[in-house]
């Protein structure tokens, strides 16, 4: 047979492409033994420096399918690196093989050719014999090796090829009934859709979720169990989808066998077959419970929000405890926007007056992840103080983790306030009342043993009962007030202040001048004509002695306040009325002037207002009170503040 049969015969050996691989490289392998006169004929891979035996022909000890080798001790180290066959007639005379490699296969004789799958190198094909060649091998002969090495490397990639095939044909049906378990088993719907908008496939789920059973829906239109708000939302989801797009999350509401409604929150994407898209397929869940908890979680949040009395979370997994959520009941009690607030930790609320034992009692509370009330002295944004009830709960998480601690406060000032009124008012009456009684015990015993001048004694008689009667008198009006609910209006600051004036300008030979340099109102109730009248009776009767006195009134602005300060020239206020309107404490009153001063400090806090008394620079008492200001146009509603805490 000459070259051009063998070549025939070679390509005959690969024309069946359902063939074995193994048998048509054995005979390929006879073909080429056979053609080129060579003992050993074999297919060889290479990987990783490595040359494996995977076919052979022919007899020799070391060219066995399975025998590996170095690379570097193969003849066909130099054959992967050149496109051409490489051909070597005296192997040890040429430089094309290693001395390892003639060691350890003995060939003389050597030709092979590279074989390729899908560009890579896969391996040699060659041809071997211990004698040296007597000729050079021709160029047909090279080229019959390089045909063979291209026909096996083809052969090879068809083979993985159908090998992949068949690999993905598998996993595609362990995939198809792995889907098919899952859609007949899952709680969730899964349907298929035609493009004429009936059902193709509809899973076990649906006897469940609607009642009906799936082989009855397959063929008719979805709108036919659709509730007919969503029938027209579904098909605009059918149109888009068929158009390419794909729905998530979409809330239809289904009539289930019995008539009742359900809602279904779908998925859907197209089906695609080459390119072109033949139906929908998708996922339908119940959410019939979820939007029944969703609603009733709204109108728990919407309790929140709208509660009167301030509600917050702070996050416990944060040492600093920031406010996550506030609603508008906080953001009313504290004066701060809730958005603001939010990331920030609570102590932002305290200041001077703020008792460290309450706020170390709500600490270590918290730290012990346990309930806690305390009632403390917070501040408003304004800056005005205000008794804050505040009840801390620790929230757990299903793991019983502490996350998030939920706090309510609430705005006590009022009955803090009145607290501390009834402290007072029964102050008087055990003290004050008792001492002032101590005298006329002592009266009677002068009368009995008639010692005693009628005139001297009858004076001073007057002078006891008119303390107790003036002490009375200031009991009853802080009573009234406590009693008295805050009603907050727009008054002239100028008018109050010159009706104040004249209604003491006839007192004996004291001078009292006013100044009033501001344009704006003050917002509080008609009560501030009697605290201010309280501020200059007092200054009027400590006023200096043996001598003319002065009294001076004045009003300014102080930002959103008003001012207004009583001064005199007298000795000054005494010691123990002094503190006492500073500390908050009713100890030691012991005349009825003190009762004023504190009638004028119930006034003036009823209306978000502070008042202080303190000895002048010059000498004589200063009394000054602070309350909000309000502008011609400015609504009362807008300006109006909340009673603050008593000594402010």
């Amino acid at each position: 047979m000459n070259a051009s049969g063998y070549r025939e015969s070679l390509y005959e050996a690969f024309a069946d492409t359902q063939g074995d691989l193994e048998s048509q490289v054995s005979t390929a392998l006879e073909l080429g033994r056979e053609y080129l006169s060579l003992g050993v004929g074999f297919l060889t891979h290479v990987e990783d420096e490595t040359q494996e035996i995977v076919q052979a022909v022919g007899d020799h000890q070391l060219i066995q399918p399975g025998e590996t080798c170095p690379l570097d001790r193969a003849y066909c180290r130099r054959t992967v690196e050149v496109e051409e066959a490489l051909a070597v007639q005296h192997a040890a005379s040429s430089s094309k093989v290693s001395d390892r490699a003639i060691r350890t296969f003995e060939f003389e004789t050597y030709i092979g050719a590279r074989v390729e799958v899908d560009g890579a190198v896969y391996g040699t094909v060659c041809f071997a014999d211990g004698p040296v060649r007597d000729q050079r091998f021709s160029e047909a002969e090279e080229l019959f090796v390089e045909l063979l090495a291209k026909l096996v490397g083809r052969s090879i990639e068809r083979r993985e090829y159908e090998q992949e095939l068949r690999r993905r044909a598998d996993r595609l049906a362990r995939e198809k009934q792995r889907v098919d378990g899952i859609a007949e088993n899952s709680l969730d719907i899964i349907f298929r859709v035609s493009p004429a908008a009936t059902f193709t496939y509809v899973s076990a789920a649906v006897v469940r979720v609607l009642g009906y059973d799936p082989e009855s829906l397959v063929g008719s239109p979805f709108s036919d169990y659709l509730a007919e708000s969503s029938v027209e939302a579904a098909y605009r989801a059918h149109s888009s989808i068929l158009d390419g797009a794909a729905f998530e999350r979409l809330e239809l509401t289904f009539l289930d066998a019995e008539g009742d409604s359900v809602a279904i929150e779908v998925n859907a994407t197209p089906i695609r077959e080459d390119e072109e898209i033949v139906g929908i397929q998708g996922v339908g869940r119940d959410v019939t419970a979820r939007k029944e908890r969703e609603r009733e979680l709204q109108v728990k949040n919407r309790a929140m929000d709208e509660a009167e009395v301030g509600i917050s979370l702070t996050d416990a997994t944060d040492p600093d405890r920031p406010l996550v959520y506030v609603n508008d009941g906080f953001g009313r009690l504290t004066g701060y926007d809730p958005d603001e607030m939010l990331g920030r930790g609570t102590h932002f609320l305290q200041g001077p007056a703020t008792d460290p034992d309450a706020v170390a009692t709500l600490e270590a509370a918290m730290a012990a992840e346990e309930p806690v009330t305390v009632e403390v002295v917070h501040y408003r944004a304004d800056g005005s103080p205000f008794w804050n009830r505040v009840q801390s709960s620790p929230i757990e998480n299903d793991a019983g983790t502490v996350t998030h601690y939920l706090t309510v406060q609430d705005d006590v000032t009022d009955r803090k306030r009145t607290e501390r009124l009834v402290r007072l008012l029964n102050r008087v009456l055990r003290h004050n009342l008792r001492n002032d009684i101590i005298p006329f015990m002592a009266f009677g015993e002068m009368l009995e043993r008639g010692e005693h001048d009628a005139v001297d004694l009858g004076a001073r008689i007057e002078a006891s009962a008119s303390t107790l009667v003036e002490l009375s008198d200031k009991a009853r009006d802080l009573k009234q007030s406590a009693q008295r609910d805050p009603l907050p209006e727009r008054l002239e600051t100028a008018a109050l202040v010159d009706r104040v004036a004249d209604a003491f300008r006839d007192h004996g030979s004291a001078t009292i001048e006013t100044t009033v340099r501001t344009e704006r109102g003050i917002c509080a109730g008609a009560e501030l004509d009697r605290a201010l009248s309280e501020l200059v009776e007092n200054a009027l009767e400590h006023g200096a002695d043996g001598a003319e006195s002065r009294v001076d009134i004045s009003a300014v602005d102080d930002g959103e306040w008003v001012v207004i300060t009583v001064s005199d020239d007298g000795p000054g206020i005494e010691a123990v009325e002094s503190t006492v309107l500073e500390s908050g404490r009713e100890t030691q009153l012991e005349h009825g002037s003190g009762l004023g001063l504190w009638l004028v400090n119930w006034l003036v806090t009823q209306y978000g207002g502070s008042f202080q008394v303190q000895e002048g620079e010059e000498g004589g008492t200063v009394a000054r009170i602070r309350v909000p200001g309000i502008d011609v146009d400015t609504p009362v509603d807008e300006v109006a503040r909340p009673p603050t805490v008593l000594f402010q």
